[in-house]
């Protein structure tokens, strides 16, 4: 009998690496929002497609190898499915990597919750000289396979009603699944049996007896809390069985044998693809170090070249043209309320959002990079600099995540079992340049450097990067001494970039920007304007311009003689586009015609101008990320350790920098 559901819950699975963002991307658009796991710092995506008036909420699990709950990623994907009970989950495969894409399913079909396979990537199969015969795949699995191929949104339409229809007739879901070994079927039978009258594991009874029998830790842990009656006579079953997870594993390579060799025909030698050939350069021990720092130069060449012609832009035409219109508008309010408006909020927060363009540019690029496969190249070429530091590829991940922001970078170091390690990585992911830092960067370096400008941006993040090499190298040494644990990473293939996969990677991040800056930026422009107006409306004579001229002998080690600027540099605790923000406040919106930017500039000579980026890319965290730094260590120590480091070695820096170029008499025109 037919079961109409008014809505579906089904769950978007799949390994890394195999195009499920792409699948998901596709398939919801803008109707889906982002968010964290409850009590998790793991990101999820939930989404809304409507079919046949149909509505389906897609949840988009974490990628995952295998349900074993060995990291964080796969305790999110097993708990959603065992807790929420979706209606069915969508299995996205890569078809070039059959084999080992199908243990995931192996193991999700002990659930026994309904499965429609997405073999993606079917073109890339062919490329590489197989086909699949998706009716005897199907035939032999039991349910159903949809060949699709995500990028080119291809079977995608289909693949949502055939799980549509399934979802709303799981009667008719009936898996050949993998069988248990015949030397270990009766222990099972004893083990079942024990637990199969527990309320709180009812509908799980046989994937339970399974994760005993494979020495789950998880799942002991549960069973001994709550069937403590049954506990030692289960015990000393699992201890006279300890060889179980062994034949467990084999049956499942077994079935998957089983399953290759029925589908999957070979009908011409492999041949050496594109990736083979790129690869050979970009993952090169020497060369892929040229590609990567070639890279991140282009990433800064095009910033400067596309971006900062449409910031000045903004400037000249959208907030000077603004602030003149509200200082007319406002010519009879209040002076204090008039200062507010134009001073404040146009020169404070407006200044910051005008740097949006080098924002939207950035993650576009970095969305590319992603999209293409790069990224991966990067974390391998990387993994064996961070193996000086006793890191491995686990800390590379959650460091390159601090490009885009630096707190959930820090939040994602929970995906690094070793502690040592994950405060190691913790302590350095501050030294990586997030957007903010480097759009303040893009926002002033061509003021300061005109058409050297992207390579002085460039040499900044090679310092912040060797910094962190160096940092990292010392600590190890002297403070996280330990072995490093293992760590395989897979390399995927090349393919063209999906727009709308980028595109939505661009908007989400730019919105989440907007929505910082109209809480925070905002709150703390008005805070600063209002120090630089009291007591009596003369910034010259402001709270502010008093204690700027207190840390006066502090700036002039640094090159900056004027006071603003090394204000600047502290409200960036907050956050570092404050620094924009606070200049706006400071430099005013009306002070002659010249973008921010130059007006900035023509108070400093260059190698002040260097000192202050360079400290402006080193200097201690934001609030935020200092919070994050507090929730995830724990620990107060390590959290002002490492503050009190950041801002010791910037101001070293920055004050060594200075001094050096000004013995030099390099940029002091």
């Amino acid at each position: 009998m037919k079961t109409e559901k008014p809505f579906l819950k089904i769950a978007l699975m799949g390994q890394p690496n195999v195009g499920k963002s792409t699948v998901f991307n596709m398939l919801t658009g803008l109707n889906q929002h982002v968010g964290n796991w409850p009590g998790k710092t793991v990101e999820f995506k939930e989404g809304t497609v409507r079919l046949d008036e149909t509505p389906i909420q897609l949840v988009d699990l974490p990628g995952t190898y295998s349900l074993t709950a060995n990291s964080e990623e796969e305790r999110i994907a097993r708990d959603f499915i065992i807790n929420e009970q979706p209606d069915l989950v969508i299995v996205i495969v890569n078809a070039a990597s059959l084999e080992r894409n199908l243990y995931l399913i192996a193991e999700l079909l002990v659930l026994d919750v309904p499965i429609v396979m997405g073999l993606n990537m079917m073109d890339v199969a062919d490329q590489q000289g197989f086909s699949i015969d998706v009716e005897l795949l199907q035939t032999a699995l039991g349910f159903p396979v949809v060949p699709i191929v995500a990028t080119k949104n291809q079977g995608l339409k289909t693949l949502v009603e055939t799980a549509k229809n399934l979802a709303q007739h799981p009667t008719c879901f009936s898996p050949h699944r993998p069988e248990i070994p015949p030397e270990k079927k009766q222990v099972y039978d004893k083990i079942y049996s024990l637990i199969e009258k527990k309320a709180d594991i009812d509908h799980l009874t046989g994937w339970v007896a399974i994760k005993l029998l494979e020495g789950d830790r998880e799942v002991l842990e549960r069973v001994q809390q709550s069937a403590p009656e049954i506990w030692p006579k289960l015990r000393d079953i699992l201890i006279n069985n300890e060889d179980a997870i062994l034949a467990i594993i084999q049956s499942r390579y077994a079935w998957i044998e089983r399953m290759v060799r029925i589908a999957l025909v070979r009908h011409k030698p492999g041949k050496i693809v594109l990736t083979d050939r790129l690869d050979r350069v970009a993952t090169h021990p020497f060369w892929g170090i040229v590609v990567l720092i070639a890279v991140f130069g282009l990433v800064f060449l095009l910033t400067y070249r596309v971006a900062t012609p449409i910031v000045n832009w903004m400037q000249l035409h959208l907030m000077i043209p603004a602030g003149d219109f509200m200082v007319d508008a406002l010519k009879n309010a209040p002076e204090w309320f008039s200062g507010l408006i134009v001073d404040g909020l146009i020169g404070g927060a407006g200044s910051v959002l005008t740097f949006l363009p080098i924002l939207v540019l950035f993650f576009a690029i970095l969305g590319i990079l992603e999209d293409v496969g790069y990224l991966a190249r990067a974390a391998f070429v990387m993994d064996r600099f961070m193996h000086l530091m006793g890191l491995h590829g686990r800390s590379f991940l959650s460091m390159f995540i601090g490009f885009g922001c630096n707190v959930p970078a820090v939040m994602g170091t929970r995906i690094i079992e070793d502690r040592r390690a994950r405060l190691l990585t913790i302590l350095l992911i501050p030294l990586v340049p997030c957007t903010a830092r480097i759009a303040v960067v893009a926002f002033l370096a061509p003021a300061f450097f005109g058409n050297s400008a992207a390579l002085i941006t460039w040499l900044l993040v090679i310092i912040n990067l060797a910094t962190l090499m160096v940092l990292g190298i010392l600590a190890r040494k002297f403070v996280f001494k330990g072995e490093q644990t293992p760590f395989i990473m897979e390399i995927p293939l090349y393919h063209f970039p999906n727009l709308k996969t980028i595109g939505l990677y661009v908007w989400h991040n730019t919105y989440a920007f907007i929505k910082k800056a109209g809480r925070l930026i905002v709150i703390f422009s008005v805070i600063v304007w209002a120090f630089s107006w009291f007591p009596n409306g003369d910034l010259q004579n402001s709270y502010l311009a008093n204690f700027g001229r207190w840390l006066a002998p502090l700036g002039s080690l640094l090159g900056l003689y004027d006071w603003r600027l090394i204000l600047a540099l502290l409200t960036s605790f907050i956050a570092k586009e404050n620094t924009i923000a606070t200049l706006g406040i400071l430099f005013g919106i009306q002070e002659g015609s010249q973008v921010l930017s130059m007006r900035i500039a023509s108070t400093i000579n260059p190698a002040g101008a260097f000192a202050f980026l360079l400290v402006q890319m080193l200097f201690i965290p934001c609030v935020a990320t200092v919070a994050a730094i507090k929730q995830e260590t724990s620990s107060w120590k390590y959290t002002l350790i490492n503050v009190i480091l950041l801002l010791v070695i910037s101001l070293l820096a920055g004050v060594g920098a200075y001094q050096v170029l000004r013995l030099l008499n390099i940029g002091m025109a």
